[in-house]
């Protein structure tokens, strides 16, 4: 998941963020690493959302195609109020995130989560990856001019992200919102090697629980 990059400030690489889902549009821009699209998750969301977490314990993987997302997840949870409520937002962001990429199919990940999954800042070695939190603290990132790469992975010698030299101060730190959608360019997007997004899980406060979804290109 991470480690040691050489730094490389020849890449201009910068956010956009948007209202409107077309926003995703702009990931083939060369110049950007992260495009978020702010929403807001409505009532009936947030209730199937704390239904799901409360009769659901497991991490689930796996593999859909716009037209089975409904099928799978049901097949997978049972076809309950919430899980028919939330896999129709679900599907929704299988079906962007795949005609997005051509893609024939997606890998999903739903995670609930009472810690953070990754706590150190890394990048990943993927194309991209779309993640959104539906319920808790969400994703951590850092604006590509504001890291010193060499301090990712073993380069950070054992020190805490905030006193390895990675980032300046806490001020450089940026964070989803819940309900936010992102798409997060890893290092193998195109001439991407070197600009990958930093990011990372954030704590998770005691008591609390975390809905993660994401989802990634798979293999043929």
């Amino acid at each position: 998941m991470s480690c040691s990059e050489i730094p490389n400030k020849t890449f201009t690489r910068q956010s956009i963020i948007g209202k409107k889902p077309t926003i995703f549009t702009n990931v083939y821009q060369k110049d950007t690493n992260i495009i978020i699209w702010q929403r807001h998750l409505c009532a009936k969301i947030t209730s199937a959302v704390n239904s799901f977490i409360q009769s659901n314990k497991k991490a689930t993987v796996l593999a859909v195609t716009p037209e089975n997302t409904h099928q799978v997840l049901y097949q997978e949870f049972g076809k309950t109020e919430s899980i028919t409520t939330l896999s129709d937002d679900i599907a929704l962001l299988v079906d962007m995130f795949c005609c997005l990429f051509d893609l024939p199919r997606a890998g999903l990940r739903l995670n609930i989560l009472d810690r953070a999954m990754c706590p150190r800042f890394h990048v990943d070695h993927i194309p991209c990856r779309l993640v959104t939190t539906y319920q808790g603290i969400a994703t951590e990132w850092l604006n590509h001019n504001d890291v010193d790469r060499t301090k990712l992975g073993s380069g950070n010698n054992g020190k805490p992200d905030e006193q390895s030299g990675l980032f300046q101060d806490l001020q450089s730190i940026n964070r989803l919102s819940a309900g936010d959608v992102a798409l997060l360019k890893g290092e193998n997007w195109d001439n991407t090697k070197g600009a990958g997004l930093v990011h990372r899980s954030p704590p998770v406060q005691a008591g609390e629980k975390r809905l993660l979804l994401t989802l990634d290109f798979l293999s043929d």
